[in-house]
């Protein structure tokens, strides 16, 4: 089984769709995915809806932190924003380590519209960076 972190900030929104992602992109007999963040800020429902819209359901998911996971062997570790990766505590891995910044869509301000396409623009970056990370990887 090979075994993926996906870690954020608050394990509530770039992390989770990542997560939904990665379970939709690979094959869940050979590949375990997990999500984390170095605190707990609940799942966003707006993360839950526009991963809802593209028929993803992560409604069922949890906020979990990264101290729950030190007992895990990881093959991949990626964080998803800037202040996790640099907040990460160290933990002994084998894993490979990826990194890239998303924005944050909790943040977006504006009108609930607005925000909502905020939301849907984030989880396309997100997309297209782990349709890339299954096929460059092989998984």
């Amino acid at each position: 089984m090979i075994n993926i972190l996906v870690l954020c900030t608050g394990n509530s929104c770039r992390s989770q769709i990542a997560h939904g992602y990665l379970e939709k992109f690979t094959d869940s007999k050979k590949v375990k995915v997990y999500s984390a963040g170095v605190e707990t800020h609940g799942v966003n429902p707006k993360a839950v809806a526009t991963m809802k819209e593209i028929g993803i359901d992560i409604s069922n998911y949890t906020s979990n932190n990264i101290t729950e996971y030190f007992d895990i062997d990881f093959d991949y570790v990626i964080t998803v924003c800037d202040n996790a990766l640099e907040r990460c505590p160290f933990f002994p891995t084998k894993a490979k380590k990826f990194h890239s910044n998303f924005p944050d869509p909790a943040k977006a301000t504006g009108t609930n519209d607005e925000i909502i396409i905020e939301f849907a623009s984030v989880r396309d970056m997100i997309k297209t960076y782990f349709e890339d990370f299954v096929l460059e990887n092989k998984l």
